[in-house]
């Protein structure tokens, strides 16, 4: 029964698991609570099942990224141009990131949210956390050597996480250590292959649940979050979805082929993680798909995705830090009745452009919306208005996220001609959930095709 299902492409998998679980979303939402207020059992069941899921993948994302960066870039010692590499990178990030928040403030000045809405003021409250310029400093310094960080609960329990970006870089110094060191190096990154190929072997068997995953994340979104908030607030969603199409399907397209690539086979070959991080709502628990996809349907090198992809997951959000905060701050000034100047809306494009770096130690939307209040001394309580439909958007932000994190390094590989131009043609594409042959290194040379 199992190899029967994995003939069945993954496109094709989430497409159906997206049917069933949007089915079983409604008939839970038809159920309703039950007398305490509390979720109904298929409610409570599509979210543990979904839930779960991303924390699998969550849970696998640290030792992918430590164990691909160090290798990476330990192999990167015959290439000339790393540097070069890293630099087109981040400017890339920064001009598509300056694109979407100029589509966002054209819309949000065309479409006046703020004003063609029925919200009601009372909703406005101060968000539970924020965003500042000082979280961009304290998340560049690892508090631990694992990137790992401890919150209290209300019930006095004591959750970990992980901060990506110290993960990388904590990775970036050990990899440059390892150049330094030289043969006296060589073990420890035998050992490094080793747990990478270990890794990528259990994240495979975590990815093959995507299906199940699905069911249970768009069941519950269906079920559970503000489906009857979008009448109040439908001009702002319209706006931004309407945003996150014409970046998605309309910049994107322009850029490619601007390169002279083929759009339709770059959205072929992204499709499976584009789709996922719609679902999943995370750009981190899409970070495998999105880093396979990368290399082996696009053509980039593993040695520069292992690299830039994971860097993007933490600091290139088109759809959260571009899109949305422009045409939120719009909305929330336009509500409350301030008027922007032109000053205004060039911090707005600023913040926007580096902003999702300064928040990278405390990365979602909310801590960005909040940071491009403060800094325009917009009112803070104007978060609360938005909370309601915020998951719905943020399906279509993280998509979009995730569209721009395998996007630029596709454009750096091409522009550096280090791209895999016949696999990028190729009318084959590798399907994320096919078995993976063991991957224990990274290509010592970035202008050698990644063979699969």
């Amino acid at each position: 029964m199992l190899a029967r299902l994995r003939r069945v492409p993954f496109a094709a998998q989430v497409l159906l698991a997206l049917v069933v679980g949007v089915a079983l979303g409604l008939v839970a939402r038809e159920i309703g609570p039950v007398a305490d207020g509390s979720p109904n059992w298929l409610t409570s069941t599509l979210q543990t099942i979904g839930s779960s899921f991303v924390a699998l993948l969550k849970a696998l994302v640290p030792p992918l990224v430590v164990t691909a960066v160090i290798v990476s870039i330990a192999n990167l010692k015959q290439v000339s141009n790393a540097a070069r590499l890293a630099g087109q990178t981040l400017l890339w990030f920064g001009i598509t990131a300056l694109v979407a928040v100029a589509i966002g403030i054209g819309l949000g000045l065309l479409t006046e949210p703020g004003r063609n809405s029925s919200v009601d003021a009372a909703a406005a409250t101060p968000p539970g956390k924020t965003g500042g310029w000082w979280d961009f400093l304290t998340g560049l310094v690892p508090s631990n050597i694992l990137g790992l960080q401890a919150s209290a609960g209300d019930d006095g329990s004591v959750g970990l996480s992980f901060n990506v970006l110290q993960l990388i870089v904590i990775s970036i110094a050990i990899g440059v250590a390892v150049l330094k060191v030289g043969a006296a190096a060589e073990p420890f990154l035998g050992f490094v292959r080793s747990a990478l190929a270990i890794v990528q072997k259990v994240l495979w068997w975590v990815i093959l649940l995507a299906p199940v995953g699905t069911v249970g994340l768009i069941g519950n979104a269906v079920a559970s979050y503000g489906w009857d908030s979008l009448g109040s607030l439908g001009v702002f969603a319209g706006a931004v979805y309407a945003g996150l199409a014409l970046v998605l399907f309309v910049v994107y397209p322009v850029l490619l082929k601007a390169h002279g690539l083929s759009p339709l086979r770059w959205f072929a070959g992204a499709w499976p993680a584009i789709q996922l991080a719609f679902v999943s709502r995370s750009s981190i628990g899409t970070l495998p798909v999105t880093e396979r996809v990368t290399e082996q349907n696009l053509g980039v090198p593993r040695s520069y995705a292992s690299f830039a992809v994971p860097l993007g997951a933490t600091t290139k959000m088109d759809g959260c830090a571009a899109i949305y905060p422009a045409l939120a701050a719009i909305f929330v000034a336009q509500f409350f009745g301030v008027d922007l100047s032109v000053t205004d809306y060039l911090l707005i494009a600023l913040v926007s452009v580096i902003g999702s770096a300064a928040t990278a130690g405390v990365t979602g939307a909310v801590v960005m919306l909040t940071l491009t209040l403060s800094t325009l001394g917009l009112p803070l309580a104007g978060v609360g208005l938005l909370l309601a439909i915020d998951p719905i958007l943020d399906m279509g932000r993280t998509a979009v996220n995730v569209a721009g994190q395998a996007l630029v390094p596709t454009i750096v590989a091409k522009r550096e001609g280090i791209l895999d131009v016949e696999r990028y043609n190729s009318t084959s594409t590798v399907d994320p959930l096919a078995k993976v042959e063991e991957q224990s290194g990274v290509d010592a040379d970035l202008r050698q095709p990644v063979t699969a």
